[in-house]
């Protein structure tokens, strides 16, 4: 299995960025997808997961109705549109899997790589 996080970069506060995760094999569909962070020198953290099917979806406070999360089973992608960019939320962000029914913030056995967003003032 693989999960291929993209999309992360340097964007200025207020501004917007939209990572992707394309995962190969497992059978994208019957997975539930979640995204997290891990700022320089905290703890890893839950950001948003997007159920199976249907798709429900769950985001941690800090990042609600700033972020969206979004999958194209067709395309075995889950994405991430990320407005109104904070400097609070610079951090590598990760993608992961499991096969819960989902949205969940645990149990996540699959991990991407991690993609680095920077915000700047």
């Amino acid at each position: 299995v693989q999960l291929q996080a993209s999309g992360g970069g340097l964007v200025q506060a207020g501004g917007s960025l939209r990572l992707s995760c394309a995962a190969s094999g497992l059978t994208f569909s019957t997975y539930t997808m979640g995204w997290f962070r891990q700022a320089p020198g905290k703890e890893r953290e839950f950001v948003a997961s997007v159920s199976r099917s249907p798709d429900r979806v769950e985001y941690a406070q800090s990042v609600k109705g700033r972020f969206t999360i979004s999958r194209d089973n067709a395309k075995s992608t889950v994405y991430l549109q990320m407005n109104s960019l904070k400097l609070k939320d610079t951090a590598v962000y990760y993608c992961a899997a499991n096969d819960e029914l989902g949205p969940t913030r645990t149990g996540y056995y699959y991990w991407g790589q991690g993609t680095e967003v920077t915000v700047s003032s």
